[in-house]
């Protein structure tokens, strides 16, 4: 009997650690269940392991675990089963087990036969209506956005930290500390985290829509930032542009084939940015000031209740390590960032540092409670932890969530809300303690994430030492 074969793809919206532990936790799995898979990885720097026509042709099924658009109109007509990234690397084997046993629907793409435009739709009207599969189309969707929107924030973030290193008012030609230099990257890092919003609309909408809601959404999100809508206005605009062009397709779906070229290049740009200009103008005045609401809030929070608002940072970003509730948490952050509050991702840093640095420092203390294979993942998790990757976490805490999530969620919280107490202030949105030139009370921020991962770790190693038989 031949070997099954099966093709998969990865992704997470940072695309950073999640994207490539799924993608290795599925090739363990297929070697244990005797399947042969290839898998394609939708990282930061691109894709890699790219699945050929041929390999798609040849595969049994085709495993998609992803929190970004992976462009699966391509496996039309195959046994396809979709989740989110997270579950590629807890569950792979049942994952596979799902294909081996075809119990996958067949994936149908509306118009492929037709010629028309294709929106993706499952072949199992259960799980179209299911309200889970919904929520995850949303998330992936408003996560593709925030995956090509980070190297902007990032990129441009940091070169605007860098420039403080001259003087807080460097950039200042009035100023007696201006220094060109500083200047430079002042406004060079302004202009790159300047299309923060717009890059994120336009990637939403791309998810949903392709190239045509791509250039609806751009402009969307141009206006929503000009107009002063901020973040949450470059949401809105990226699923009405993408939902715009869906719509747009629809409606001209009868028209002849030799016309595609032109509805692309013409029809979708002129007609699509026409409808979400009549759309986002009226809409600028209450979406602007809901903005800006929720940053005074947030703001107000924060001086006048750090202790709250520690605890509830800490546990978002605890909680799932680089998933839904920690990556809302995060983009907060940089969008306070955008509004010039450096306090708040402050917190959100330490939270986001401190998981990985609890598995390595109690790695370190109660060593004889983990194997050989444990005290290695954990001493690479002080790297991770020190350069702002949460994600290593996560397979020590997916063996027994439900008591290590919230020992994560506790030693995170400590960290937020001493960063907070503490008045720390840190003005890149990346990078870990290699940004602590930069941060204003680099210290306490240093003290306040050691306490945090110290206050964990031995939470985490007295509960190994209670469970666990010490390695040989």
């Amino acid at each position: 009997m031949s070997r099954k074969k099966i093709v998969a793809a990865t992704g997470c919206p940072t695309g950073i650690a999640h994207t490539f532990m799924a993608a290795e936790a599925l090739k363990i799995a297929a070697e244990q269940l005797g399947v042969d898979i290839k898998v394609e990885t939708h990282g930061q720097v691109g894709i890699e392991n790219a699945l050929t026509d041929q390999d798609i042709l040849e595969a049994d099924g085709v495993i998609v675990a992803a929190d970004k658009d992976v462009n699966t109109d391509r496996f039309h007509g195959k046994p396809l089963i979709e989740v989110p990234v997270a579950k590629g690397i807890r569950t792979p084997n049942e994952l596979i087990q799902g294909i081996i046993n075809g119990e996958a629907p067949v994936h149908q793409v509306k118009g492929r036969a037709s010629g028309t435009e294709k929106t993706s739709a499952s072949s199992s009207p259960a799980q179209h209506k299911s309200a889970n599969k919904w929520i995850h189309t949303i998330y992936k969707h408003l996560m593709n956005g925030v995956s090509h929107m980070l190297p902007f924030v990032v990129g441009g973030g940091v070169l605007i930290a860098l420039s403080f290193l001259f003087g807080i008012y460097s950039a200042d030609p009035q100023h007696e500390t201006y220094h060109p230099f500083a200047a430079y990257l002042k406004s060079i890092g302004g202009l790159g985290f300047s299309l923060m919003v717009p890059i994120l609309a336009a990637f939403i909408a791309d998810s949903i829509a392709r190239r045509p809601g791509m250039v609806v959404g751009f402009i969307g999100g141009l206006l929503a930032n000009d107009g002063g809508a901020g973040f949450l206005g470059g949401i809105i605009a990226g699923f009405a542009a993408g939902y715009i062009i869906v719509l747009l397709q629809f409606l001209l779906q009868k028209l002849p084939a030799s016309l595609d070229g032109l509805k692309s290049i013409f029809i979708y740009p002129v007609i699509g940015i026409f409808l979400i200009g009549a759309v986002m103008t009226p809409l600028l005045v209450p979406i602007t000031g809901l903005n800006n609401s929720l940053m005074d809030f947030l703001s107000a929070v924060q001086s006048t209740n750090p202790l709250l608002l520690g605890l509830i940072v800490g546990a978002m970003c605890g909680f799932d390590m680089g998933g839904p509730f920690n990556k809302a948490a995060y983009v907060t952050g940089t969008a306070l960032l955008a509004e010039g509050n450096l306090y708040f991702m402050a917190g959100v840093s330490a939270a986001c540092i401190t998981p990985p640095l609890i598995i390595a420092i109690a790695t370190t203390i109660f060593r004889k409670h983990f194997t050989p294979q444990e005290r290695n993942a954990g001493a690479i998790n002080y790297i991770l932890g020190a350069t702002h990757i949460t994600e290593g976490a996560i397979p020590f805490a997916a063996k027994n969530p439900i008591v290590v999530l919230p020992i994560i969620m506790f030693g995170s919280a400590i960290s937020a809300i001493l960063t907070y107490l503490f008045g720390v202030q840190v003005p890149a949105p990346h990078g870990g303690f290699l940004v602590l030139p930069v941060v204003t009370g680099a210290f306490q921020w240093v003290l306040s994430i050691l306490i945090g991962s110290l206050v964990g770790a031995i939470l985490y190693g007295l509960y190994r030492k209670k469970i666990d038989k010490p390695a040989v």
